[in-house]
């Protein structure tokens, strides 16, 4: 699959699994939501974790593969006020699953999103770490 994004390279959402460096993966109808997100935030999103491959040490623990694993999810680091805001904005972009992570120090804080359907992922709409 192919995509391209004026705010995100190929190399940001690769997997980090240590193995590789997968990025193909990288489902365009998400990448076109978090283009538009990341158009609408104005200003920069650091992505923690895009897409995984099987090796992952987070994928290889599932039955089947999650939304990281399937190219259409992406974590953000993003914590306090600026977390709220974005959850706000990235609630108008189509994304299904939102999960938040703000426990912690605040290096260590990161919202989830991905556009998963409920044929595809039984789970929260919006959860938390």
């Amino acid at each position: 699959m192919s995509w391209e994004s004026p705010f995100f390279t190929h190399g940001e959402m690769a997997c980090k699994c240590g193995n590789c460096s997968a990025v193909e993966m990288m489902d365009p109808g998400f990448m076109e939501k978090l283009t538009s997100l990341r158009g609408d935030w104005g200003q920069p999103l650091v992505i923690t974790s895009g897409y995984r491959c099987s090796l992952h040490p987070v994928e290889r623990s599932k039955d089947k593969p999650g939304a990281h694993g399937r190219g259409r999810a992406a974590d953000m680091a993003v914590s306090g006020e600026n977390a709220y805001k974005l959850l706000c904005v990235a609630l108008g972009h189509g994304f299904t699953g939102i999960g938040i992570a703000q426990k912690g120090n605040h290096s260590s804080r990161f919202i989830h999103l991905d556009d998963l359907d409920e044929t595809e992922a039984y789970r929260p709409t919006i959860w938390s770490y």
